[in-house]
């Protein structure tokens, strides 16, 4: 792999394959740029500091012009999972001004990843945008590299979660007929490979490739292999013609820990069989080291990656929400707005360090010090309503970052020692927030817990009236248990 200081711009960085694709960049010690939306999302990612980050959107020319400038291969790793009205013409117009800008800025190389599927079918809206965003970066006048792939495998990818939550919770497990359908998976060490390989294929190739393992499994055999690994009883399938997309996005929704908005567009990619058509890119780029890796392996790498409490990039990174929603509002901007808070206070004996640990290992398995049946019903009335649910827990028992999943929460800030904020990512009519601080108080610790609610409409304001006498007892009880607790630790 040569390193000639070329300049590389990757877009969907705080994505699950954009994040591995810079890990792997910059330690390959490549100059990288990239374009986020909240550059807080990557305050804690070890190469932060290491690239070159422009705050912007993706649908603003002027922030592409401004990060393609001196750009010489551009990685397009974003896509939405299917989600808001007319997505595939966001996806087409936000290809459109990528395409230009990069032509312009006289960029040498587009890398894009999309979906492998056949021809001559009638594809679902999510793979047919897919399909279309790789026509547009083909026909833009910059060599484009357009990779096709199926189900990627390993630790924090949507569609291998899908495959092991299924297999988990369910020993006889109702399936649309899909789940016979021909699939040839391909483990996301292998798809990184491809895509830092794209940088010495031939300035002027212009084409798709197909990607894959050479291993064409049913979706049915993938999910039985899974329980193999996993220790599991072989699992008993039953094929019904009856579950349609919707109802199966439904299914998978209650079950996993996958909200319906990304299970819908992952179920309707297995439509069809979704097997390579041709294996070219062997004629320019090596294969992996060691060969394809085929697909026990790859759930065995994933599995160990998990255990271990590995896991550099997930889907549950992907907000739910939309932008407008990201950044918690200053207290002075409040004034116009409708918002009720609940304020919680306790001085506590612990001394600020214990009890920031109990603060920052709040959620997943620790639980939130209070009314566990109450949260538990909370988190199954949001999966029925179609949400995240409380079952996506944490990357890691003690350590969150800024910008990941913590059970239907986001951290959307960490000041560690100090401040936790965390967004809500449950369904809720208006936006949510829970704020943590811990501050010295003489020889103990002041404890400060604030619950943050901007209601939408009058279903907002009746929701926040609804919930007020559980918050009366939960919120309470939560600052004392929390602060308790750190105050029993030896």
């Amino acid at each position: 792999m040569k390193n000639d200081g070329a300049l590389i711009l990757v877009t969907g960085a705080t994505g699950y394959l954009g994040g591995r694709l810079v890990t792997k960049l910059v330690a390959e010690g490549h100059s990288v740029r990239v374009v986020v939306r909240s550059p807080q999302k990557l305050k804690d990612v070890p190469w932060a500091d290491q690239v070159d980050l422009i705050e912007g959107d993706l649908q603003d020319r002027g922030t592409m012009h401004r990060a393609c400038e001196g750009v010489e291969t551009l990685y397009y790793l974003v896509h939405s999972m299917g989600s808001g009205k007319n997505f595939d013409v966001r996806e087409s117009e936000i290809a459109v001004t990528v395409s230009e800008a990069a032509a312009e800025a006289g960029v040498s190389r587009i890398v894009y990843l999309g979906g492998l599927h056949p021809e001559g079918v009638t594809l679902s809206t999510h793979m047919r945008s897919r399909t279309q965003v790789g026509r547009i970066l083909l026909d833009s006048g910059t060599p484009t590299i357009a990779y096709q792939a199926g189900v990627v495998i390993g630790s924090g990818s949507a569609s291998f979660e899908m495959i092991r939550h299924l297999s988990d919770v369910l020993p006889v497990m109702p399936a649309p007929r899909w789940v016979l359908n021909r699939i040839e998976p391909i483990a996301v060490r292998d798809v990184i490979h491809y895509l830092v390989g794209a940088l010495d294929l031939p300035p002027d190739l212009n084409r798709t490739f197909d990607l894959g393992s050479r291993e064409v499994l049913t979706y049915a055999e993938m999910m039985n292999q899974y329980a193999e690994a996993a220790g599991l009883p072989r699992r008993r399938i039953l094929a019904l013609p009856v579950l349609t997309p919707r109802l199966a996005g439904h299914w998978v929704n209650l079950v996993t820990p996958i909200p319906r908005a990304m299970a819908m567009p992952l179920i309707e990619s297995l439509q069809h069989d979704a097997i390579t058509a041709e294996n070219d890119i062997d004629a320019y780029l090596p294969l992996p080291e060691g060969g394809p890796t085929g697909y026990r392996r790859a759930v065995d790498l994933a599995l160990g990656k998990m255990r271990g409490g590995e896991v550099e990039t997930s889907w549950a990174g992907a907000s739910q929400l939309d932008a407008a929603a990201d950044p918690l509002p200053s207290d002075p901007q409040w004034a116009g707005h409708t918002v009720f808070t609940d304020l919680q206070t306790y001085s506590s004996s612990a001394p600020p360090e214990k009890l920031w640990s109990v603060v920052e290992g709040i959620g997943g398995e620790n639980g939130w010090y209070s009314w566990p049946v109450g949260w538990a019903a909370r988190g199954w009335m949001d999966k029925l309503a179609g949400g995240v649910g409380l079952r996506r827990g944490r990357r890691d028992a003690r350590e969150l970052l800024t910008g990941e999943a913590l059970d239907f929460w986001r951290v959307e800030e960490i000041v560690r020692g100090e401040r936790l904020r965390l967004r809500a990512e449950m369904k809720v009519p208006g936006r949510a927030w829970l704020e943590f601080s811990v501050d010295p108080d003489g020889s103990g610790s002041a404890y400060r817990q604030r619950a943050v609610f901007f209601p939408q409409g009058l279903s907002g304001r009746l929701y926040w009236l609804a919930v007020l006498p559980f918050h009366g007892f939960i919120f309470k009880s939560m600052a004392r248990n929390i602060a308790k607790t750190a105050e029993a630790m030896p």
